[in-house]
């Protein structure tokens, strides 16, 4: 009722402006979102809760949080998980601890550079980001140059420091496709340019991890790739399609090789070779079923004493139940949880199409390696070798998922709602401490603009059934159309899409 009120108040006020179509100011989209049922009226949030989330600056400030307490509980639980295992190997508890605090300071550095980073030269330098990559897949198979571990020939080892190239392929795979999908998509390219030349470019990667061999790893970006054709809108059929290659490369490669069928017998019957292949997924359910419901405390865990192996990598979320029980395991999986809300509520609020697909992609990235690990550490699936994002000791596992986190952090700041109150002055204690930039509005290309504007005229436009026949008179005569124009195509409606366009850039951020 109130906003009807106003709006007659506004056209008794300026006669002229309501005869040439000018349309009332619209509402914030705080108080779209926060009005109720109880006529249409604009009300402030009914908790304190909803308040702060139509802020414009929430998606920032949680995807920091959340960030900031899963590495405290990843390099918490390394240094509990890791100490005896440090001290086999290097005569002192806190060598593991140690490299990963040193990876985790690179990896808030790239973090920090992300944020920074203008969302224009991250796509400009995508494509030979990922060809640099590629190079790198390609060297790490050369023996002597990639050093070859568990099985794998994987890693490049600097000075002491091992770092995984492909974990840098998956982030340069989602940036590249991301931008390549989306600017496709502005350009209504056909289907076979929407998928060439993502998919081969993929597929060789995918072929390099493979070689390795990496099994992990191909499941990771083969689920990237996933992700970037299904946000990106393309047929159900493409999609289904890749998901039936990816299952099928997936379920060939798994027993392709020895120790990988050995696996997959392994997680099928567990008491087959309980000392051998299965000792590992047996002592991590026992290692969970010793903590309870609250866990043996922090640092008290038995597993970690040469019971478990790789107890502070690939199963380290076995020694969260054991030491913070139950609670401690269901607490974890709530804060991925809520990062999995926070990137899709970016996700979901951004105006760039780029930063929409990649945002997106990259919380299911995220989420589906915490589902694998935890799937085989209780027993759900077999055993990969996926590690806990931000939770495992892993360096370069770590250092990239942050470097993924800050570029979902700037897309939090490229929201309109936040572009807007940033620009306008609006102090943000975080932004202020971190020295942010200001982030530049989205300004939509001349193809989206063109069909906006179209989008939004065909709304307004009233559909005419030109098939009726108009009816006769009772002199049987049929009525003369007039040579007026249809109500709405008048200066009115001249002026207003003037404004419009006047007002696009506002409107997309």
């Amino acid at each position: 009722m109130s906003t009807i009120l106003a709006r007659l108040r506004h056209r008794r006020a300026n006669p002229a402006a309501d005869d040439a179509g000018a349309a009332l100011p619209a509402l914030t989209s705080s108080s779209k979102s926060s009005s109720h049922d109880s006529g249409g009226a604009a009300t402030a949030p009914r908790t304190r809760v909803g308040a702060w989330l139509d802020r414009p600056m929430t998606s920032f400030h949680l995807i920091i949080a959340v960030t900031a307490l899963l590495l405290t509980m990843g390099l918490t639980m390394v240094l509990s998980a890791s100490g005896v295992y440090s001290y086999d190997m290097d005569g002192s508890p806190w060598a593991v601890f140690g490299k990963q605090v040193l990876w985790t300071s690179i990896g808030l550095l790239a973090f920090y550079i992300a944020m920074r980073t203008p969302v224009a030269l991250m796509r400009r330098f995508a494509f030979s980001s990922f060809a640099f990559t590629i190079v790198l897949l390609v060297l790490v198979l050369i023996p002597g140059i990639g050093k070859e571990a568990n099985g794998s020939r994987g890693w490049f080892v600097i000075a002491g420091f091992s770092m995984q190239p492909s974990e840098l392929a998956k982030i340069a795979m989602a940036v590249w496709g991301a931008h390549l999908l989306a600017a496709r998509r502005m350009e209504q390219a056909s289907l076979k340019e929407m998928l060439v030349p993502l998919v081969p470019a993929a597929v060789i990667a995918l072929a390099l991890v493979v070689a390795q061999p990496d099994l992990g790893q191909t499941v990771s970006m083969g689920v990237i790739l996933l992700g970037l054709l299904w946000y990106a809108g393309l047929p159900l059929r493409v999609f289904l399609t890749s998901l039936g290659a990816v299952v099928v490369s997936g379920a060939i490669l798994s027993v392709s090789v020895g120790y990988r069928s050995a696996r997959v017998q392994a997680w099928l019957n567990p008491g087959a070779d309980a000392q051998g292949m299965g000792y590992q997924s047996r002592q991590a359910r026992f290692a969970l079923a010793n903590g309870g419901v609250f866990g043996d405390g922090l640092g008290q865990g038995t597993a970690k004493w040469n019971y478990l192996p790789n107890a502070h990598n690939d199963f380290i979320f076995a020694i969260v139940g054991e030491e913070l029980g139950f609670i401690g395991a269901a607490g974890l999986l709530c804060l991925f949880g809520l990062f999995a809300y926070t990137g899709m509520r970016i996700a979901r609020r951004s105006a760039d199409p780029f930063l929409r697909l990649l945002t997106a992609t990259a919380t299911l990235w995220v989420l589906s390696q915490v589902f694998i690990n935890v799937g085989y550490v209780v027993g759900l699936l077999p055993v990969t070798g996926l590690q806990l994002p931000l939770i495992s000791a892993g360096g370069t596992s770590t250092a990239t998922t942050l470097l993924m986190i800050g570029i979902m952090a700037n897309a939090a700041r490229h929201e309109p709602q936040a572009v807007a109150a940033l620009r306008a002055g609006r102090d943000d204690r975080v932004n202020r401490l971190l020295r942010l930039p200001l982030p530049a509005p989205y300004v939509p290309t001349r193809a989206e603009a063109v069909r906006d504007r179209l989008k939004t005229r065909s709304k307004r436009t009233p559909t005419v059934d030109t098939k009726a026949k108009p009816a006769r008179s009772r002199s049987g005569k049929r009525p003369v159309r007039s040579a007026t124009p249809p109500v709405g195509y008048g200066a009115g409606q001249r002026n207003q899409g003037r404004r419009a366009r006047t007002l696009e850039g506002q409107r997309h951020g």
